[in-house]
């Protein structure tokens, strides 16, 4: 995706790369051998990234003019990606006076391009119909323009990727509500795009010709509704038909507290979303491929084909659910791996993206050598069993086969030893990192994904910690019902596994 740096890479300089664009485009500019400094008021919040090491960190903050001196020292492009979702009394002059420090800085120390992303404008709608939020981000567009520096402004609707609110906010939306009473606003056109397509421009920005001063329209090559917007993803996702019933009592302020009812999104978020998607947000131009030619189109065997290939919005949805959809625990999850697409979820995104998932946590000390526990861990079921409420395991399999999956009858294939792939009665071994962790996914018959995570680890007085989660992914509002049916058994059914696990081990010495 990333695209060729010219022969002398520019210096970049990057604020906010703690968000959710900043901090996918941080590696991919790097990718191209671009160096990058990113300006962050806090460093430490950068500490989970893993190019931490590869870029040079600054502190400063776009507030205060006096702290942008040293992050300018040597810059040749800079991107401004911060924008406040907010609603609070002066918000809007807060957001114009960061971009006049910036652009400001920016002048003073000579830099040749400042690369901004804003939102896509209605065509023909005058500023004082504009929402707050669009409106805001317009103006800083200008001031941008205006600050001697030459600035390309892209401008994007809803961006599709796990981790961008506005995708967020559709994914709780479509996969918790089978039938949806819902404001006119779905029926606006709306042109998304995926932030792979994003970050191509963005990095493309840093190269186009000196002096070029303007805003470019960005967006993918669909153009849809909200509802249909909803009604494609819930069929990739693979969901029901979703009943949508528009009615016109719902204004925007009334659809954020509906949206912030059903969803994790933060009203402070959901309610500038809302307000942006009263009127049509479609591009006006595509002017930016003069420049920054599309991709070519991939053929249905594969291969590139002439044409533009742009990202269309069922690939971009496939995209932003694939580590699920692969059975892949993603690092918000899991610190067995990490992220590899702009479209995958951050372990640093917010707590509320990247969809619906719960987890029963159990955590206990015991007084056994940590190759003591594991023996315990590694002999789970088949004949052994799962250590806690046989009766429990034994109806969940008689249903799991009424319902025609395995049951527990599949056993396992070592009463001593496993290894990845194996099958362990309704489960199979999904990672294995012998004495450390045994993961877990379900193949019985449910409404989601499950995992169940086994780890143990010394705790450096010869004793060892045993971790136990049991983790879930509902799949549509059947898989959120199944989970709060199943709460009230897990201090029996997950309490009882920890302890017995333990007292097992501690018993065998």
């Amino acid at each position: 995706m990333s695209e060729q740096p010219p022969p002398t890479a520019p210096r970049c300089l990057v604020t906010g790369a703690t968000g959710y664009l900043g901090g996918r485009l941080v590696p991919e500019l790097l990718a191209a051998g671009y160096p990058v400094r990113c300006l962050v008021r806090d460093p430490g919040r950068l500490r989970d990234h893993p190019w931490r090491e590869r870029v040079e960190i600054v502190r400063g903050d776009v507030t205060r003019a006096e702290s942008l001196t040293d992050a300018f020292d040597g810059i040749e492009v800079a991107y401004y990606l911060v924008h406040a979702l907010g609603t609070g009394a002066g918000f809007e002059e807060r957001d114009r006076a960061a971009a006049r420090n910036f652009g400001a800085a920016a002048a003073r120390a000579g830099v040749r391009r400042i690369v901004y992303l804003g939102g896509l404008i209605p065509a023909g709608v005058p500023d004082d119909r504009l929402s707050a939020h669009l409106r805001s981000r317009a103006e800083v567009g200008r001031v941008l323009r205006e600050s001697g520096v030459p600035t390309i402004e892209l401008r994007a609707a809803v961006i599709l990727g796990s981790g961008s609110a506005s995708f967020e906010m559709l994914r709780y939306l479509t996969e918790r509500l089978p039938v949806m009473v819902t404001p006119n606003w779905v029926g606006v056109r709306i042109q998304p795009i995926a932030v792979r397509d994003v970050l191509r421009y963005l990095i493309g920005a840093a190269t186009l010709p000196p002096g070029l001063n303007r805003t470019f329209d960005i967006g993918g090559p669909e153009i849809l509704t909200y509802r249909q917007m909803m009604q494609r993803y819930a069929r990739v996702a693979g969901l029901p038909h979703r009943l949508i019933v528009p009615v016109p009592v719902l204004t925007p302020r009334l659809s954020s507290h509906w949206v912030g009812l059903v969803t994790p999104v933060p009203g402070s978020i959901a309610r500038p979303l809302v307000a942006s998607l009263r009127h049509e947000v479609v591009c006006g131009e595509h002017d930016i491929a003069r420049y920054l030619p599309d991709p070519p189109a991939l053929s249905a065997g594969g291969s590139r084909a002439a044409g533009a290939g742009l990202i269309g919005f069922d690939e971009a949805v496939r995209l932003a659910l694939r580590r699920t959809r692969d059975a892949e625990v993603s690092t918000r999850w899991s610190s067995a791996s990490l992220p590899g697409a702009p479209s995958d979820p951050l372990p640093t995104d917010p707590q509320w993206s990247g969809g619906s998932l719960y987890q029963d946590v159990k955590e206990r000390d015991v007084a056994a050598t940590p190759e003591a526990v594991w023996r315990v861990v590694e002999g789970i079921g088949g004949e052994n069993g799962w250590y806690s409420f046989p009766l429990a395991w034994a109806v969940r399999g008689w249903l799991d086969r009424l319902a025609g999956g395995v049951g527990l009858r599949r056993g396992r294939r070592d009463p001593a030893r496993l290894r990845i792939g194996d099958s362990l009665d309704f489960w199979r071994v999904e990672e294995i990192e012998p004495g450390r962790l045994l993961r877990l996914r379900a193949e019985m018959r449910l409404p989601g994904l499950a995992w169940l995570e086994l780890s143990v680890r010394a705790d450096g007085r010869g004793g060892a910690c045993y971790r136990q989660r049991a983790l879930f992914q509902p799949h549509g509002l059947a898989g959120h019902a199944y989970w709060w049916a199943v709460a009230p058994f897990h201090a029996t059914v997950f309490g009882g596994m920890a302890r017995n696990i333990t007292e097992r081990a501690l018993a065998a010495g």
